[in-house]
Formats: C-alpha cells, sequence, structure tokens
C-alpha cells in the first residue's frame, strides 16, 4: 500500500489517509440527501437518484484515488443540479430523460477535451497570480458554505426584490403555489444579517466552530474529524442531532426505483428525443455548451485552488503536465478521472458529477494521496445500507469544519502582489466571486475577463496567452448564451 499510493514520498501516513477520508466523505455527504430533492423534482424516482448519487460518487472517486493518486472526491454538483432542474427542466422544457441525455453527451465533450490536451493547455496558459487567487477565492467559497450551513446568516427579501417562485415570474398577488414554494430568486435587493443566535442549530455550530478553532490552534491529530464527532454528539442534548432512524432511504427501494433512470440518457425518451426536433438544434447546442462550460472550469478551480496551496500538485508535476505526453502527470490523470465521471452518473440517473471542493476538508485534515479517495469512495459504498445513520450528523456540525478548512486555504492570497493593481483587481475579482456567486466557474470568469481588460488597456495585450483569450471570449459568449436561455 505504501508504494501503490506512494505514501512515504508524499509525507503522510495509512492512519492519516483514512482520517481524511472519512472527513471528506462526511464533508460532503449533504449530497446523498440533497441530490435526490433537487433532482426529483423533475419527476425522477427519488431513490433511484439516491443510488444514482452513491454509484457515481463512489466510481468517480475510486477512480481518481487508483488512477491519479489524488486525495479528490467526486459528486454530482451543487448548482449543476439546480441548472439541471431549474433551467433545463423548467425553464427549457426539456423532460428529465432528455436532460440526463444533454449531461451525458457533456461528459463525452469532458472526455474529449482532456484527451486531446484543451484543458492542459488552458491550465498552463493562466497566469500565476490568477492561480494564487483561486487558491484563496477556494477558500472565500468554502468558507461562505460553512457560515451559510452553520446558519449564522439571515437573509431579508422586500416583495419588490422577488424575480421569481419555482422558476417562474413572481406576481405579488399570487398567494397559492401548487405543491408549495421550493424556489425563491432575489435580486440585489436582498439584505444579508447575522442571526441573533436563538436557534440552537447556529448555537451548535458556534460551538463547534469553537471546538475545531481549539484543536486546530492546539495541533491536535485530526482535528477537523475531530470537532465534526463532538459537535455531534454535543448536538443530542440540544436537539440538534435527530437520532431517529429512518428507512426511507433503503438499499431495496432505491434497487427498485434504479430500473426507472438507469439508461434513460440513451433511450428514445432521452438522446433519442433530443434530435428528434431539429428545430430545437440551437438550443440543446447551447445548454451541452453551458453544462459543460460550467462543469469544466468548476474542476479547473478546485484542483489548482487546493493542489497548488497544498502541494499536491508539485511544480515537478506541473512541467511533466506540460512537457509530458499521455497521462504522465498526476493533474493529466485526475483530469480524466473527473471527465468519465459525469457520463457514468448520466448514464444511472443524475447530474453532472464533478470533483468536489469539499475535498480540500480532508486535505486539510492531511490528506495527500489517492488512498484518501479510496477511502471516501469505500464510504459512499457503504452508505447505501447506512444512509439512515448518516443522515443523523446535523450539517450544524460539519459547518465549522470547512469554516476552518477556509481559513488554511487563504495563505495563497500572500503570493499576489496587492500593490499593483493590474494584479491586484483580477485577482480580487476572482476569489470574492466564487464566494458572493457561489460558483467557482463564474469567478473564474471574472479573473479572467478583468485580466484581460486591463492588460489590453494597458497596450500589453500580447503578454495574455492567446489560449485565455479564447476561454474568455468563451466565457462571454457562455453569460449571453445563459442570458437567451
Amino acid at each position: 500500500m505504501n508504494n501503490f499510493f506512494q505514501l512515504t514520498k508524499n509525507r503522510t501516513k495509512v492512519s492519516t489517509e483514512i482520517m481524511a477520508g472519512v472527513t471528506t466523505f462526511f464533508a460532503m455527504s449533504y449530497i446523498l440527501f440533497v441530490n435526490p430533492s433537487v433532482l426529483s423534482l423533475t419527476g425522477m424516482p427519488s431513490q433511484a437518484v439516491f443510488l444514482a448519487t452513491i454509484i457515481a460518487s463512489a466510481v468517480g472517486t475510486l477512480f481518481m484515488g487508483l488512477f491519479a493518486n489524488v486525495p479528490y472526491a467526486l459528486a454530482p454538483g451543487m448548482g449543476l443540479n439546480a441548472f439541471f432542474t431549474y433551467t433545463v427542466c423548467f425553464a427549457l422544457g426539456f423532460s428529465w430523460q432528455e436532460a440526463l441525455g444533454l449531461v451525458f453527451i457533456c461528459g463525452l465533450i469532458n472526455i474529449l477535451i482532456t484527451i486531446t490536451k484543451i484543458r492542459k493547455l488552458i491550465i498552463t496558459a493562466i497566469p500565476e497570480t490568477l492561480q494564487q487567487a483561486m487558491g484563496g477565492g477556494i477558500g472565500v467559497f468554502i468558507a461562505y458554505i460553512g457560515f451559510k450551513n452553520a446558519g449564522f446568516l439571515q437573509f431579508t427579501s422586500e416583495p419588490s426584490s422577488i424575480t421569481s417562485i419555482n422558476g417562474k415570474a413572481f406576481s405579488a398577488t399570487q398567494t397559492t403555489f401548487k405543491g408549495g414554494i421550493t424556489n425563491i430568486i432575489s435580486n440585489g435587493g436582498i439584505v444579508p444579517a447575522l442571526v441573533n443566535f436563538s436557534q440552537s442549530g447556529a448555537l451548535l455550530a458556534l460551538i463547534g466552530l469553537a471546538v475545531v478553532i481549539v484543536l486546530l490552534v492546539k495541533k491536535v491529530p485530526g482535528a477537523v474529524l475531530l470537532s465534526i464527532i463532538i459537535a455531534t454528539v454535543v448536538g443530542i442534548p440540544m436537539g440538534v442531532t435527530n437520532l431517529h432512524i429512518s428507512g426511507a432511504n433503503s438499499l431495496g427501494n432505491s434497487i427498485g426505483q434504479l430500473q426507472t433512470t438507469f439508461g434513460a440518457a440513451l433511450g428514445s425518451k432521452g438522446m433519442g428525443a433530443l434530435f428528434g426536433d431539429t428545430s430545437r438544434l440551437p438550443l440543446v447546442i447551447m445548454t451541452i455548451f453551458a453544462f459543460s462550460f460550467s462543469d469544466t472550469f468548476d474542476t479547473l478551480g478546485t484542483f489548482i485552488g487546493t493542489g497548488r496551496r497544498t502541494g499536491i500538485f508539485s511544480a515537478q508535476d506541473e512541467k511533466e503536465m506540460e512537457d509530458g505526453h499521455g497521462f504522465s502527470s498526476k493533474m493529466d490523470r485526475a483530469l480524466f478521472a473527473d471527465s468519465i465521471a459525469t457520463s457514468i452518473g448520466a448514464i444511472f440517473g443524475t447530474s453532472n458529477t464533478t470533483t468536489y471542493v469539499e475535498s480540500a476538508a480532508g486535505i486539510g485534515a492531511g490528506g495527500r494521496t489517492g488512498l484518501t479517495s479510496v477511502v471516501t469512495a469505500i464510504l459512499f459504498l457503504l452508505s447505501s445500507l447506512f444512509a439512515p445513520f448518516i443522515s443523523i450528523i446535523p450539517t450544524q456540525a460539519i459547518a465549522p469544519a470547512l469554516i476552518a478548512v477556509g481559513v488554511m486555504m487563504m495563505g495563497s492570497f500572500k503570493e499576489i502582489d496587492w500593490n499593483d493593481l493590474s494584479e491586484a483587481i483580477p485577482a480580487f475579482m476572482s476569489s470574492i466571486f466564487m464566494g458572493l456567486c457561489y460558483n467557482i466557474s463564474y469567478g473564474i470568469a471574472a479573473g479572467f475577463i478583468t485580466y484581460c481588460l486591463i492588460k489590453l488597456v494597458n497596450g500589453k495585450a500580447k503578454e495574455v496567452h492567446p489560449v485565455l483569450w479564447i476561454v474568455t471570449i468563451l466565457f462571454i459568449v457562455n453569460f449571453i448564451v445563459l442570458a437567451i436561455i
């Protein structure tokens, strides 16, 4: 095991990798329950999505660990599943079978651009400043997820600020909604504020945050995972940790329903229906483009942001990626592992599978090799049997760990020359937009666009790599496409 995963070379050991894998799993285990709740709104069987989520996550993560030997975990992406449901199915009118077909094609495109080294070209074209900004931006994003999940924030929106409810234009005269309210979108009129900590969930998260801070400062081994366990136990008398075991997410029910979604993406109601109506081809192509672009840059942002900061992708590995052929570097292999996961997930019945930014929790706990990913993958498989037990761990117990990991990621900012506005502005836009837009690829887009703009007005356009110009233009086109559809 030491030789296969190169534990000694990466300055780690089996116990550390196991602990890191467990930490990553619990940091992202919420997707097992959130993904079915989002995708089932389209009419997909909830338990089928539950099992498809497990299979896609386990297979993708296992391939990442064994083939690429890096500590990253994959699962259906939040945001991408919302795009699947609210935009592709609700707003654009695609059936869930057709949407799965779109995701499958997106996966094939990801494989193609990985094999043809397009992804590698993009990475090598990104300037040092923006790569460092991505690392800090991932920290901002992770910390914001933690603050939000902790229940520390509350948002106030007046009726005039609400733009849509359940994907449809909001009307102040409408008082009832069929099936209840599932989604509300407000514009810039929404105002964030700190809660008054009268809720037990927020109090538990506050206690958990204090615990993880003390453990980290005192350099206690396994501090991140230990804080999750302590907060879960403390949450029992507070009424936050729900010890009620539900059989709703049973393996038997999931297997029975999986027959409905398995292969639907390739069937007559999936890809067969997508290309039957030639009048819809432009819409189909634009939707595939939007899916692929967001998926690609979410992954690149996670790899660049966490890999550079922690040394998982070393300078030597980056050089091997630039000069080598085939899958000679860890980054090459990691990108390929990520690219195949989306198509696998679509076949079983879930939205785009992508590398999870919560992997940073396991990396923060010391994970440095693929053994971390293998442990996480095994836990995903076991969760099909023990999902009711996993669900007792409250979100508020995991949130402090994410905040702490966000703090660790901020160190990348010190490598940026903040006195040079031509460097500082793109770095700021990239890192802050990741958190505020709750989207890694949007943060990257903001950084790219402002970087190219500044170079252009300073007469230094030739200093920008041609690939970066192309990607920046594609980002702009992507935003236009999203506005149209």
